[in-house]
């Protein structure tokens, strides 16, 4: 029961975010615009109910099996992305590096941001 109570709220939330992006016309897919909206709630509450920490690991544990649909699309249009193949590389290679480079600087300001002043309690090493 468990599980079904968190799948029913996972899809509860990707419903809510599908309608708002759909009566609002956002640029952003309703699924994303649901996740955010899970995360802040999940944010403001402190910790995540079991029944969304269960249904959350059971589709962690069969991930594999909603990469087939996405396999399945790109066989069937084979034909297009061979024709297409240098557009698609440079773009893969592009947001690669754009997301390292903003994945390193984000960690960058983040350890900044949460690391202790070196005067505040810390023991030196010297």
């Amino acid at each position: 029961m468990q599980f079904l109570n968190g799948i029913t709220l996972l899809l509860v939330y990707q419903l809510v975010g599908e309608v708002t992006v759909r009566l609002l016309g956002l640029p952003i897919p309703g699924p994303v615009l649901g996740m955010v909206m899970l995360f802040l709630t999940l944010m403001i509450r402190g910790r995540t109910p079991q029944s969304v920490d269960n249904a959350a690991t059971a589709l962690l544990s069969h991930l594999s099996l909603l990469f087939v649909p996405a396999g399945v699309g790109m066989m069937a249009h084979f034909g297009r992305i061979a024709e297409e193949w240098l557009p698609i590389t440079l773009a893969l290679l592009l947001s690669t590096i754009l997301t390292m480079v903003a994945t390193a600087l984000i960690m960058q300001l983040t350890t900044r941001w949460l690391a202790k002043p070196a005067g505040q309690g810390g023991c030196k090493d010297e």
